[in-house]
């Protein structure tokens, strides 16, 4: 808490010396999260016991705003209950940088944006936040925006290396190397209407058909691209998108789309249903060819999507047989109370076969998604929920483990996030 006291000291001090409006805005959130996972992403194996820790995120940002420039640092650490000793001098993870950008206001429709930074749209389902989980997501990266009244068009640029280097290195980390995306956002009466295009650059190999000191680096690109459209009225709301996906993947040709229809209608005040349909392109197991058919959402925040147990693309079922998810939202709302209930029924968008290589049915099971959250104080809120999937002999085929199993997840969280000091 003393560090606190001499950051928040020193920038009143910076802020008092200053001849020109100054905005300063410093919080702090820890968030400790207790799971039980038993048949978590994948049904649990025949004869294994469910796991169940505690993760917890610890944040501090400091925002600041001068004139035309406005910057932001999140510093953060993310760590497993008990994962370090009571009398260690290292952390596990130590502290990392989730966020630190600063951004020029050029006049009131241009700025650009350096460093590293959350980049999300729309639904989160190509670009997000990643929120839920405790190291979230960031990119460094450049970004260009106009916006106007009803406008708005970002131009993102990155490119990734490993380290300094003198020579031409192959890229190792699992991420991109290059990226460059535009993403328009405009309002055409009471639609809201998005479109992105999205070019990824991935070093997959190194050729040096003729020895030499710097060998060729192949990159291959892949390209995204779609719109998302909501929009709403007193009683009801509704949003729908579709993406598309061509280019090269690891030197395969690409071609995958992903298509969702979502309606929601407010029944009161505090209760609503809605419905919804999302299909992901995929590739048939009886199929040869090398190409990737299967539509895979990137950056994306996909553990809002597709069921809460993440049986499906929060880093798996990539290049798989894609998936149909038809799904109803039930939700009540009273006062410092939420709750929702999801089931979602899961088939897959072509054909799995058997050990002998016959069509199994599509279907591939039933989730069922529970969840609650409770304001305790405005700095503190309590959340929590429980999902089970019944899954199929596809399922299994897919996915390993054992669907016979119950298998189901549970989980508590605490989000305490209070503002420590706050300046103009």
């Amino acid at each position: 808490m003393n560090l606190l006291k001499k950051i928040s000291l020193s920038l009143l001090v910076m802020g008092s010396f200053g001849v020109t409006a100054q905005e300063i805005d410093v919080n702090f959130q820890i968030r400790p999260r207790y799971e039980f996972r038993n048949g978590f992403k994948a049904p649990i194996p025949y004869g294994e016991n469910p796991g169940q820790f505690i993760s917890n995120r610890t944040r501090l940002n400091l925002n600041f705003k001068q004139d035309k420039f406005v910057t932001k640092l999140t510093m953060q650490n993310v760590r497993i209950w008990g994962d370090v000793g009571t009398t260690t001098k290292s952390d596990v993870n130590g502290i990392q940088l989730f966020e630190a950008w600063a951004q020029y206001n050029f006049d009131e429709k241009w700025s650009m944006r350096l460093g590293r930074q959350v980049i999300s749209y729309d639904n989160q389902r190509i670009f997000g936040e990643l929120d839920w989980a405790q190291q979230g997501q960031s990119h460094d990266a450049a970004l260009v925006t106009y916006k106007n009244k009803n406008n708005q068009l970002d131009l993102g640029f990155a490119y990734n290396a490993n380290s300094e280097t003198d020579l031409a290195t192959n890229y190792v980390v699992p991420l991109y190397k290059t990226m460059q995306y535009a993403w328009y956002h405009t309002e055409i009466g009471k639609i809201n209407m998005s479109l992105l295009f999205l070019n990824t650059g991935y070093e997959n190999k190194l050729t040096a058909p003729i020895p030499t000191p710097t060998p060729e680096l192949v990159v291959d690109y892949m390209q995204t691209f779609g719109t998302y459209l909501n929009t709403k009225n007193k009683n009801w709301d509704a949003n729908m998108w579709f993406y598309g996906q061509t280019g090269k993947n690891n030197s395969s040709s690409v071609s995958a789309y992903d298509a969702a229809f979502n309606f929601n209608y407010y029944m009161t005040e505090k209760f609503k249903a809605g419905l919804g349909y999302e299909l992901l392109s995929g590739k048939s197991q009886a199929s040869s060819s090398k190409s990737v058919k299967s539509f895979y959402p990137l950056f994306g925040t996909n553990h809002g999507f597709n069921g809460l147990m993440d049986y499906f693309y929060v880093g798996n079922h990539k290049n798989s047989v894609g998936l149909q998810d038809v799904f109803l939202k039930l939700g009540y709302t009273n006062k410092k109370w939420q709750f929702a209930l999801m089931p979602h029924m899961f088939s897959a968008a072509n054909t799995v076969i058997d050990v002998n290589g016959k069509k199994m049915d599509d279907y591939l099971g039933t989730e069922i998604d529970f969840t609650m959250g409770y304001a305790v104080h405005k700095f503190v809120n309590l959340s929590g929920g429980y999902s089970q999937m019944f899954g199929t002999d596809t399922m299994q085929r897919l996915k390993s483990g054992d669907t016979d199993h119950t298998n189901n997840w549970a989980w508590v969280m605490v989000n305490i996030n209070p503002q420590i000091f706050s300046f103009k």
